[in-house]
């Protein structure tokens, strides 16, 4: 089978329906609340109804939790609070319902999906489902050496393409796009650090569990010598996630890329995502049209790659937890921008004026 040729995308990818955005504002304003006054839900509703190429806008019914999950090598550091290889543990966490993204999933009634790509596992630790995308047990360490092989790079970003596609087959209309990783916001990080142009301690945050400052001071350094390898293949995006992503990373980067070809909304949570949705970015300028940023995390990282995408996030809780909490926080506005948008009537005509007496 040939390599993956990501170029493609930019041609693949069309931007949502200008004219029927402008229908949707049209229509706007003869609702009976003024525009404006719903604040932000407008441009929500306007958003969503050019995604769906649908006046007036459909109501979001079967929304989708897809959480892509895997080790990193870069954890054996002592980057994060979290052992290295400690993502199996979070992913059974969500599938018993025990973490916050499952409370609120279960709360909101959204379907969740775990997607192992590189958990440091035995696969039959896990549900057969949740495995069948699996590249391998755990990315490289990407300070010394690469993340993925180019053969696994490509399997990992068709296996993301192939999710993509699932879901949109299965009728699933909004996903909410989220990770379970141990590393994964070191290796986000280095992303986000090599397309900005920015030195390693503009991007290092605290992670999901607040680290002290000798463990930042360590995380910093390794997304230092990850960037002097990330450096040389920044023109080459599928390299670019073989040699400092992972399996996890290369699979959302795919998995946003054709969610844009298929005309899938997605709502972005955290810094991994935001790392991958900007590498999806430099292949295809397109496709953050497709995108909503749900909240800032604050990481640095995601900061300043939502500001690169000119996406502003919709909510500022400072949820860092990860596993897409965040963006199930969102959610609830975007399917009330919908509903707004599809059930509030619109201002009766004014009559016509009767002519007074003497007027011909």
């Amino acid at each position: 089978m040939s390599r993956i040729d990501l170029d493609d995308f930019t041609d693949l990818i069309e931007r949502p329906d200008g004219g029927v955005r402008r229908d949707a504002e049209t229509r706007r304003e003869r609702q009976i609340v003024p525009p404006g006054a719903l604040g932000r839900l407008d441009e929500l509703g306007e958003w969503l109804t050019a995604a769906q190429s649908a006046v007036p806008v459909r109501t979001v019914e079967r929304p989708r939790l897809i959480l892509f999950a895997g080790d990193h090598g870069i954890a054996e550091l002592d980057v994060s609070t979290r052992p290295a290889g400690g993502a199996r543990e979070l992913v059974r966490d969500v599938l018993e319902g025990a973490s916050p993204a499952a409370v609120l999933a279960r709360r909101l009634q959204v379907p969740v999906r775990v997607v192992d790509m590189a958990l440091d596992c035995d696969p039959g630790d896990l549900p057969e489902d949740v495995g069948r995308h699996r590249v391998r047990r755990g990315s490289g360490r990407i300070d010394i050496e690469d993340a993925l092989t180019a053969e696994e790079a490509d399997a990992a970003l068709r296996a993301g393409i192939a999710v993509a596609d699932e879901e949109a087959d299965s009728g699933t209309d909004l996903v909410v796009l989220g990770d379970i990783s141990v590393g994964g916001t070191t290796a986000a990080a280095v992303l986000i650090a090599a397309l900005c142009g920015t030195d390693a301690s503009v991007v290092t945050g605290r992670g999901g569990v607040a680290i002290d400052d000798l463990t930042w001071m360590r995380k910093c350094a390794a997304i230092r010598d990850a960037l002097r390898r990330a450096r040389p293949v920044l023109g080459d995006q599928a390299q670019l996630l073989a040699t400092v992503g992972g399996a996890d990373l290369a699979a959302m980067t795919g998995f946003l890329l054709q969610c844009a070809v298929r005309k899938l909304p997605v709502i972005l949570d955290g810094v991994v995502s935001a790392a991958c949705a900007l590498v999806a970015q430099r292949v295809a300028f397109r496709a953050p049209d497709w995108w909503l940023a749900a909240h800032d995390s604050g990481e640095p990282g995601q900061a300043k790659a939502l500001d690169r995408m000119a996406l502003e996030p919709l909510l500022q809780q400072g949820v860092k937890v990860g596993e897409g909490a965040g963006a199930l926080l969102a959610l609830p506005l975007v399917q009330a921008a919908a509903a707004l948008g599809a059930e509030m009537p619109e201002r009766e005509p004014e009559a016509e004026k009767e002519p007074e007496a003497g007027e011909a």
